[in-house]
């Protein structure tokens, strides 16, 4: 959905982030312009978040008919960056990651803000242990459906709960599934439904229970729990 670029804010002297938000050439100008409304209302709904676990956003501007989010600058290797560069990690390890991840969720999610894009790219982590999640509400909407009119699809298929992949309308509960695919990524360095193509990975998100894992350990209640396919039956942050 766009193009991050490090910039400086010359009034303050600080080095930030700016999100150019660049539109998929596939949607018509209509999709194109609720897109655009949705993304200033949810950038501006994020910017209302302060916490050490989600990053800042310091600015939301409109330009050439784009959103620019100017944000706090994070210069930390992601999840992801760590489980291609590293392997795996240990359950405890993946397990503070996980509570930071939470916290993250919880303050957002207390403030009416729903992410609905947590995967590993969007966790981003200090050297001495700080957890960011980063893209929150950005370019997502709580009405907004998987696949665009145009077959765009919005969110990553890995880590997109089920109750969205069927297209019904998803809360906070969502957020939590893709907390458990995160963890399940992070101990058994793949995604749980990792499948070849976009459609196959939606149909076993809805329809097959996640691979059997090899090192989840003792993290693989937690897991579970947060990969079952009813969001009534999930845990929830709480007993997380």
């Amino acid at each position: 959905m766009g193009v991050v670029w490090r910039a400086r804010d010359e009034l303050l002297g600080r080095d930030v982030a700016v999100k150019e938000i660049v539109w998929p050439p596939q949607m018509d100008p209509a999709e194109r312009d609720v897109a655009r409304q949705r993304a200033m209302r949810e950038a501006q709904m994020a910017a209302r978040l302060s916490h050490p676990n989600v990053v800042g956003i310091f600015d939301v501007v409109e330009e050439d008919d784009r959103p620019w989010i100017v944000m706090e600058l994070v210069p930390y290797r992601s999840l992801r960056d760590i489980i291609i560069d590293d392997g795996p990690l240990p359950p405890g390890r993946a397990a503070r990651i996980g509570l930071g991840i939470l916290a993250a969720l919880q303050a957002a999610h207390d403030r009416g803000v729903l992410h609905r894009d947590v995967k590993p790219a969007n966790v981003l982590i200090a050297p001495e242990g700080r957890v960011v999640l980063t893209d929150f509400g950005i370019a997502r909407a709580d009405d907004s459906p998987v696949l665009t009119g145009t077959g765009v699809l919005v969110g990553s298929p890995s880590y997109i709960a089920p109750e969205r992949a069927r297209g019904s309308r998803a809360d906070a509960a969502a957020d939590l599934w893709a907390l458990g695919a995160c963890l399940y990524a992070a101990v058994e360095g793949r995604p749980p439904f990792d499948r070849e193509g976009v459609l196959a990975s939606l149909t076993a998100v809805v329809t097959e229970e996640p691979d059997q894992p090899a090192h989840a350990g003792p993290l693989w209640p937690v897991i579970s729990g947060l990969l079952r396919k009813d969001p009534d039956q999930r845990l929830d942050a709480d007993e997380v």
